[in-house]
């Protein structure tokens, strides 16, 4: 399984919610594969993920795709990652 954890530019924001992804799938005992990137690499890098990980001000920039497209309102919230991650993947 591939999540993608997109932002604007790529460097630090998606780097947080790449890794408190990660924690949340550890809670919820999902093996996946998440990738950071920016908004100008997800068609490339998320062309087989099943889950797009942003914000909502970046969702009308992701263009078309398979991926459950899931807003998180605050990076740094591992239980509201928990629980959107849980309704996308189970």
């Amino acid at each position: 399984m591939k999540i993608v954890a997109l932002c604007g530019v790529g460097v630090g924001t998606s780097a947080i919610l790449k890794v408190n992804a990660e924690r949340a799938l550890a809670r919820l005992d999902i093996d996946a594969e998440v990738t950071a990137t920016d908004v100008a690499s997800v068609q490339e890098v998320g062309a087989d993920a099943q889950v797009i990980l942003t914000s909502s001000e970046l969702v009308s920039r992701i263009g078309k795709t398979n991926a459950d497209i899931v807003v998180i309102d605050n990076y740094f919230d591992v239980d509201e990652l928990t629980t959107k991650l849980e309704e996308a993947l189970g």
